[in-house]
């Protein structure tokens, strides 16, 4: 639980109590300089070592070389140093990120010890990428909740304002130019936050769908009708495929689990695919659906369809209006 008393990044708080090391955490420093990052993150990362905590550099390339080095100028060529590529991590999907800290977690993690990570999150170039890691920025407090991760993100604090406000909203603590922990007042609930995210639109919905199916019945149909039109689409075959795999599981969603009737429209362009499913249903209520398998580990359960879509597509986006649910789906490529 969230106390008002200012911490260090070792565990300790001001009273001299230590922290309970179970759960995660979720940090962030707005800095103004590498020299300022460094000052803060590698004492961070340095301060778990001796009780086995294994530290995690996933930053720009301007940030990982001095932060490196400064933990190397302490420890050498520590195996408990991880280094992982910052662009791999942060500029794939969204998915593929809570992937790989589940993974570190559940591979090095220990009683009383953390993966600790100082994180800096590539947040794109476009609004829609700016919003999807604004997403996963609130996801994970809650995706994350058991687990013994600490997470550091480290943010440019010369970032358009929007995404400062952002950071601001979905980090618990915030860190101090000393490294002291502390109460962030603007944190925001995560579920609230996101379900306060608008639907950003997509211009390609503004023009005639390159295919349009309304009152959808036969399924088997329409994947050959969608598979036939990507199959003249000027693309990567590996994204055409799993772009149709995502529509077949959200168009099956729609037909099986939704309310009738149900509708697909499909627009290609040069470089884009975008692909709205919609019925007369509810659709996920569940401000996280889709961001971990619904069932756990237990794929077998089903409730595997949204999940996948967020890591066969760029960008999905649910909305609701009076006639029921949308599921919109968007992959990009140059």
């Amino acid at each position: 639980m969230l106390t008002s008393a200012t911490e260090s990044t070792s565990g300790h708080r001001d009273d001299g109590t230590t922290s309970d090391p179970a759960g995660f955490r979720h940090d962030a420093l707005l800095y103004h300089s590498s020299e300022q990052m460094t000052a803060v993150a590698a004492p961070f990362l340095l301060d778990g070592l001796p009780a086995g905590d294994l530290a995690v550099i996933a930053v720009s390339g301007e940030s990982c070389g001095p932060l490196r080095d400064a933990v190397a100028d302490v420890v050498g060529n520590d195996p408990r140093v991880l280094v992982l590529e910052r662009h791999n991590l942060y500029r794939a999907r969204t998915p593929t990120a809570i992937r790989t800290f589940r993974k570190l977690a559940a591979d090095r993690g220990a009683p009383g010890r953390r993966v600790r990570v100082v994180g800096e999150v590539d947040f794109g170039t476009t609004d829609a990428d700016w919003q999807e890691w604004q997403r996963y920025e609130a996801v994970i407090n809650a995706s994350f909740a058991p687990l013994p991760l600490w997470g550091l993100c480290i943010v440019d604090a010369t970032l358009p304002e929007p995404i400062l406000t952002a950071v601001r909203h979905t980090h618990p603590q915030l860190l101090g130019p000393d490294g002291g922990r502390t109460l962030n007042p603007d944190f925001v609930d995560p579920a609230a936050y996101l379900r306060g995210l608008p639907v950003l639109p997509e211009p390609l919905e503004a023009t005639p769908p390159t295919l349009a199916a309304e009152a959808v019945t036969d399924f088997i149909g329409l994947r050959h009708a969608v598979r036939a039109q990507l199959a003249t689409v000027d693309g990567p075959e590996d994204l055409m495929e799993d772009f149709l795999l995502a529509v077949d599981e959200m168009a099956s969603n729609s037909v099986r689990h939704g309310a009738p009737p149900a509708g697909l429209r499909l627009w290609t362009a040069p470089g884009t695919l975008v692909c709205t499913i919609r019925d007369s249903g509810p659709g996920p209520t569940d401000p996280f659906a889709g961001y971990g398998p619904a069932h756990g580990e237990d794929l077998s359960a089903g409730g595997m369809g949204l999940w996948l879509a967020r890591q066969l597509c760029d960008h999905v986006a649910i909305s609701r209006d009076a006639h029921g649910n949308s599921i919109r789906l968007t992959t990009h490529w140059t």
